[in-house]
């Protein structure tokens, strides 16, 4: 794994712009715009490295639905913060019906420097972003730059084929309806809800467009409705499970949710088993199931143990997105009172490439590797101002 500079392409901005990146630049607290896409830089890795890891991530992913069958036979949703016993039967029975509900994608965060094992850092199975310009934007960054290479990315191909392979598990004589929120003022849940909707499209599917704050409650019929009042049979929405099962129509949802049962009114894609897998509770789960495994790093839900005298800690709220509400704590730091519940890892700090420290968002599409998507930050939590950077294998 390296870092190389290189000149970007003349007017490299309306090129990634057709390509479906809408948010190129990212505006920062000191009101400048600065570009989200860099491509003054990119990585390269060996073909053994990118072999090596996709066989990692596909371990990680086996053992995250090892972690979540454990959290449900043994009943650990307090763990993940789920303490309403309805709402734990819904994710309970959308596990055990996993194999009759559609389930598309997800993103393992990695730190990685080329000279030892991949960690976890967290995997987003939920309602993860940075999609399209893993998929498409660098894919064709590589095809200009360097004719003739590689690059660890087969997402659009598989995206595709899990639609395909996926569409007998959708309603019949109904949309798809794909669904992201108009709070979204970045455009990023836009960009990639299109992208995913392109894909289903491309398979073969009827699809529909809505924004979440459009979907209407119809108390007559008891069903979920779109803005031209047509029953929402099935729906992606790029929105997370706790807020739709905590909002004020989280009893609709709960009351019309087909878990594959047949019963139901309404398919939800990601399916509800995932709010398994996107709270970070899980890291400290897989800790104690898997000691000591080459690609974990300690994580306890109790507090951070002896971390707090030997290595140092990462405090993550169990359920924040983009870095948000994550600090940092040196060895000999006496952790603070926690404002929320937190599941505290291990520091590992980010690898420092050139003064930039770099995440890996490793790809996984139904139950295979799928690609590689890398982000830059200034400091050592990756938040909303991290920068996208393209790849290759050499």
């Amino acid at each position: 794994m390296q870092r190389h500079r290189i000149t970007p392409r003349p007017d490299w901005q309306r090129t990634v712009e057709e390509q479906g990146l809408v948010l190129p630049l990212t505006r920062h607290p000191d009101d400048s715009l600065r570009p989200y896409w860099d491509e003054s830089a990119y990585y390269s890795f060996t073909l053994p490295e990118v072999e090596a890891l996709e066989e990692t991530v596909e371990e990680l992913h086996r053992m995250c639905l090892a972690a979540a069958e454990h959290m449900v036979t043994h009943h650990r949703f307090a763990d993940l913060g789920i303490t309403d016993p309805r709402l734990a039967q819904t994710v309970a029975e959308a596990w055990h019906r996993r194999a009759e509900l559609p389930s598309v994608y997800g993103r393992f965060d990695l730190r990685y420097d080329g000279t030892g094992p991949a960690k976890l850092l967290e995997y987003n199975a939920d309602t993860p972003t940075s999609l399209v310009e893993a998929a498409s934007p660098q894919w064709f960054w590589m095809e200009d730059r360097f004719p003739g290479a590689d690059q660890w990315n087969s997402l659009h191909e598989r995206l595709v084929a899990a639609w395909k392979n996926q569409a007998a598990l959708l309603p019949p004589g109904a949309p798809l309806h794909f669904a992201h929120s108009a709070a979204d003022e970045l455009g990023e849940d836009l960009m990639t809800v299109a992208y995913l909707k392109e894909t289903a499209e491309q398979a073969g599917l009827d699809t529909d467009w809505i924004s979440m704050e459009e979907i209407g409650w119809d108390p007559l019929s008891g069903r979920f409705v779109d803005n031209r009042l047509r029953f929402i049979r099935s729906c992606f929405k790029l929105y997370p499970w706790e807020w739709l099962t905590g909002d004020r129509f989280a009893d609709h949802v709960l009351d019309t949710l087909d878990n594959g049962g047949g019963t139901g009114t309404t398919l939800w894609i990601e399916p509800a088993w995932k709010m398994l897998l996107s709270n970070k509770a899980l890291l400290a789960v897989l800790w104690e199931l898997y000691p000591d495994h080459p690609n974990l790093l300690p994580s306890y839900l109790d507090g951070p143990r002896d971390l707090a005298h030997t290595t140092g800690y990462v405090a993550k709220p169990l359920l924040g997105r983009e870095g948000a509400g994550v600090t940092i704590h040196a060895p000999g730091t006496l952790p603070p009172a926690p404002q929320e519940p937190c599941c505290y890892q291990q520091l590992a700090p980010l690898p420092d490439f050139d003064g930039n420290h770099v995440v890996l968002g490793a790809w996984v599409v139904e139950n295979e590797s799928a690609g590689l998507g890398i982000r830059e930050s200034s400091g050592l939590v990756t938040d909303e101002y991290a920068r996208f950077l393209p790849h290759v294998i050499q």
